[in-house]
């Protein structure tokens, strides 16, 4: 599991939905209006008794555990997802760090297999691995996360704090979210687009695990938990967030045809950069260290030493932003960057996207 930093903890409240409920409708006199089919319950929306509600979990518990393994590296642990019979694992690029090898075991028990990274894809915080001796491996099922609604039921299973095959409950918060991933030894840092919001608990080592519907299909991988400032950077309770499984499964299905990420699906700006701090203290915006040759911002006449500040009117004081503000864009699109250049003078150019490289 990897925390979202103080800023983008901030980021993510401030994504959290802002409507209002819906007032009740009001009489002429004022009071809140009723009507027997307003107060009774129809026989088909009954809800599920108890008891059918914990069949569920152990029905869905029973079917997807046996998919769910723990990935042991020299520096740490994480979770990971059985893909194949080939003994492909999906996980997070964060939890294979700079590793080629590691260990791996199943959270039903067993001894632990050797395995290898077969590819990373850093920019979305994927990675696959394969397991040396497949034997007796289960692929889990994955769902359309696509279909995945708000409100909907869910569990998380990994190996949270190392404790092996610990499931945790909670309902999809919100879809769709944008967010950044904090730069960390042996991690490069991610931008996830999409992602889905849960409520159910992601701790140390959840992460490369599966959050899963009461289907028993994976939707979601669980990668990220929101800090709050306030809390002095501690777990945000309940905000937690999963990259979509449409997006995993896609990722993994390239890197082990061909070994390597060709279509990313993402857009592209073509920098290097990092955020500039003003001489208040606060981030004014994205400096370019190095514009890739033939990329979006190259070709657009973006330099080394320009200052990027916006995007199609939104302001970018940090590397973060800028990146997930890129995410919500598509390859071919473009968009109006603000630039201050290093002589003092402003400009806004346009800029056709590139495609994020999968390497």
């Amino acid at each position: 599991m990897k925390r979202i930093v103080a800023g983008l903890a901030t980021a993510a409240v401030l994504l959290a939905g802002c409507g209002s409920p819906p007032a009740p409708r009001a009489t002429s006199a004022g009071s809140p209006t009723s009507s027997p089919a307003a107060s009774s319950p129809s026989p088909s929306a009954s809800p599920l008794s108890l008891a059918s509600l914990e069949a569920a979990y152990e029905d869905v518990i029973a079917n997807v555990l046996p998919s769910i393994v723990q990935i042991n590296t020299k520096v740490g642990l994480g979770s990971g997802i059985v893909y194949d019979t080939a003994g492909h694992i999906i996980t997070n690029a964060h939890v294979v760090g700079q590793s080629t090898s590691m260990e791996v075991t199943i959270a039903t028990g067993g001894a632990p297999r050797q395995a290898r990274l077969v590819k990373s894809f850093d920019a979305g915080d994927l990675a696959v691995i394969k397991v040396d001796h497949p034997d007796g491996l289960r692929p889990a099922r994955f769902g359309d996360s696509a279909k995945v609604r708000v409100g909907q039921i869910v569990l998380a299973m990994g190996n949270p704090l190392g404790l092996s095959g610990s499931v945790t409950n909670g309902i999809v918060s919100a879809i769709g979210r944008t967010v950044s991933e904090p730069q960390e030894e042996g991690s490069p840092g991610a931008t996830i687009a999409g992602a889905i919001q849960t409520s159910a608990a992601i701790n140390p080592g959840n992460s490369g695990g599966a959050l899963v519907d009461l289907s028993g299909r994976v939707i979601g991988i669980p990668t990220l938990a929101a800090t709050d400032p306030d809390l002095g950077g501690g777990t945000a309770p309940g905000i937690g967030f999963a990259i979509p499984s449409n997006t995993a499964t896609d990722i993994a299905a390239q890197i082990i045809k061909q070994g390597r990420v060709t279509n990313s699906h993402r857009a592209a700006l073509g920098i290097r950069g990092s955020t500039v701090i003003g001489s208040d203290g606060r981030p004014t915006g994205v400096g370019v260290v190095r514009a890739e040759p033939g990329g979006a911002a190259a070709k657009a006449g973006i330099r080394a030493g320009d200052l990027i500040v916006s995007i199609n009117g939104k302001k970018t004081p940090t590397m973060a932003v800028l990146a997930e503000t890129i995410a919500t864009l598509k390859p071919g699109d473009q968009a109006k960057i603000g630039v201050l250049h290093p002589d003092g003078s402003t400009k806004t150019v346009t800029v056709t996207l590139g495609q994020l490289r999968g390497d």
